[in-house]
């Protein structure tokens, strides 16, 4: 009894989602996870979707976004990373601030990337 409740608790926080070519996804190889080997959990861009002929299921054909290493992927072992969470840092960062310290590097990158003009120069002025 204790091991079906356990279940349909896993079962009901699991997130039922598809996704689409272009996601960003954190990817957990699970034989590698549950026999403790280094390696099991990746950063991954989705390529496309299919459908398992034998069993029906989803599957997701990944790219590990740092070795570039082709993956099949489960969706059970496949969560979304949101954009708005990688984005953050720059959606906070304190503009009003007089010190550019106080900005993560990531948003100043941001900064001087949308403040350049046609010549390639940064519109900020330098820090003293």
């Amino acid at each position: 009894m204790a091991d079906q409740s356990r279940q349909q608790r896993t079962e009901d926080t699991a997130p039922r989602t598809r996704y689409r070519a272009g996601d960003i996804v954190l990817y957990r190889d699970a034989e590698k996870f549950w026999t403790g080997r280094s390696g099991h959990t990746t950063v991954c861009k989705v390529e496309r979707s299919w459908t398992n002929v034998n069993s029906g299921a989803r599957m997701y054909d990944l790219i590990d976004v740092t070795t570039k290493h082709h993956l099949t992927g489960h969706p059970d072992y496949m969560r979304l990373l949101p954009p708005v969470d990688a984005m953050h840092d720059i959606d906070t960062a304190p503009l009003s601030e007089p010190d550019v310290g106080a900005m993560s590097a990531a948003a100043v990158a941001w900064l001087r990337q949308a403040l350049r003009t046609d010549t390639g120069q940064p519109k900020v002025p330098a820090a003293d």
